[in-house]
């Protein structure tokens, strides 16, 4: 019996099949075939040494860094930048300086995005805000639902971030880079732990749009980087069908189309045996996903089982709308499915001006389905082991510009639920105006670092070599905010 290691899954395996026959074979091609070898390390975890349709990717982690808290994450992206002052930090003094100049010593020598060398005013939170719960956590009455279960929450009062510009902010979001070609959070997650499904993508990406403060959000923040390209986000449709052209063409059976797929692979197989690259697998692993997506989409999107009750604590009008509440719904039935990462972006919340009438609509489209999300997860179960994380790229100034305020990135609020955090606690803290974080300052490094932690992992050993480098999700800094965690 034939008992050597496979490559295929066993990254040791893998690293000695490039041997010096490989190299040789290669060496015609010059110095891309040099290149090419040096990135074929253990990290990689993949090979062309068999032929056929490779095994589900599990993960390159062998075992948890960590105690594994969280299996799963959904993340609900508000992208735009939320105002701090009317979601979650409430600050009395700049209501009662509302209108009134902005005292300079705040101010002098910092970066400011479109006010600067503008004349500055204060301006107050024009919503009021109520002690929730038993936690008592002080949240916007723009969102009654969430203060409804607030005592689920753990809000961060003291984020800070380093982009002031929209895409490098969702950038650094999501990739802990304002660089190019950065893997996004996501795929670092299918990386190190692979995903429990077998019919669905492993990272899902929906978007949704409100009626106010659109802002672009580029295919990139969900991107593999240099990661190989089977760890990317999948973008399903948020209105219609989630995936067009899911079913056969007409006259074309099932067994006719697994037999299609089962040639196409076995062609691919045949090129990977000659050919060390990952992209070759992640060929024969699309095209084997998409032939079972052909059942499992129209099922998932499928929401005439779900009861009335469900739909309307939602607020789901027409499943398939393109709301951000049919697609929390759905993030719902992707998690039940062994979905790692859902990202949820709700485009609504550019407020730099008519800021009181664009964020309570902003508001009235997330408040309702994510309360209902947290609860349902709640009530199935499932909260306890997946994170659920709320907020933008950034925050708001606290001074006016006209009727709204501008990009800010020296504070901003997010909250989590779930996944191993403590509930019902605010962390960290603003200055009295709510223009900078001071208290228990919480980088996005931090968050990615603490997002990793509670999933197992040890950000600082989660790596991919990349131009020579141990590259990761946090770079060279980040550090795990232990009072988060439950």
């Amino acid at each position: 019996m034939n008992s050597r290691p496979n490559p295929l899954t066993d990254p040791d395996a893998f690293a000695l099949s490039v041997n010096r026959r490989t190299f040789l074979q290669r060496s015609a091609y010059g110095l891309g075939g040099a290149a090419l070898a040096s990135l074929l390390e253990r990290s990689l975890g993949v090979s062309a040494a068999q032929v056929g349709t490779p095994p589900s990717w599990r993960g390159v982690l062998r075992e948890p860094h960590f105690p594994v808290r969280a299996k799963r994450v959904i993340h609900l992206c508000m992208a735009g930048g939320p105002s701090h002052l009317e979601t979650f930090d409430w600050k009395p003094k700049l209501k009662a300086l509302h209108d009134q100049p902005f005292p300079e010593s705040f101010t002098r020598g910092q970066q400011l995005a479109q006010l600067q060398n503008k004349v500055l005013k204060a301006r107050g939170a024009f919503c009021k805000f109520t002690a929730c719960g038993k936690s008592g956590l002080e949240i916007s009455d723009l969102f009654p639902r969430i203060q409804s279960i607030a005592d689920e929450l753990c809000v961060v009062r003291s984020m800070q971030t380093e982009q002031i510009n929209h895409d490098p902010a969702h950038a650094f979001m999501n990739s802990g880079s304002i660089v190019k070609g950065r893997p996004s959070m996501g795929s670092w997650l299918m990386y190190g732990l692979g995903a429990e499904t077998e019919n669905l993508p492993g990272f899902v990406v929906l978007t949704s749009a409100g009626k106010y403060g659109l802002q672009p959000v580029s295919a990139r923040q969900w991107s593999a980087g240099f990661l190989p390209s089977k760890f990317q986000g999948i973008q399903l449709q948020s209105r219609g069908d989630a995936v067009h052209y899911v079913g056969n063409p007409e006259g074309v059976c099932q067994s006719t189309q697994r037999q299609v797929v089962d040639e196409i692979n076995r062609l691919n197989g045949m090129l990977a045996t000659d050919h060390v690259d990952p992209e070759i697998h992640t060929r024969i692993a699309q095209y084997e996903l998409a032939f079972r997506m052909q059942s499992s989409v129209p099922e998932l999107s499928d929401f005439s089982k779900e009861p009335k009750k469900v739909l309307e604590d939602y607020g789901v009008k027409e499943p398939g709308d393109g709301s951000f509440a049919s697609n929390c719904l759905l993030a719902r039935r992707l998690a039940e499915r062994g979905v790692r990462m859902i990202q949820l972006y709700h485009r609504a919340w550019d407020h730099h001006g008519d800021i009181e009438r664009a964020m309570p609509a902003a508001a009235s489209d997330v408040d309702r389905p994510t309360a209902a999300l947290i609860r349902d997860l709640r009530e199935r179960g499932m909260l306890d082991d997946t994170l659920i994380l709320w907020g933008g790229e950034f925050g708001r100034t606290p001074m006016g510009q006209g009727t709204g305020r501008d990009h800010h990135i020296l504070a901003f609020s997010v909250f989590m639920a779930g996944g191993g955090v403590k509930p019902g606690i605010s962390y960290g803290a603003t200055d009295e105006l709510g223009y900078r974080s001071v208290d228990n300052v919480v980088s996005v490094h931090d968050l990615h670092a603490t997002m990793l932690a509670l999933m197992g992992i040890d950000h600082k050993r989660l790596n991919f070599k990349f131009q020579g480098l141990d590259a990761r999700l946090t770079g060279i800094a980040g550090n795990v905010v232990k009072p988060l965690m439950g």
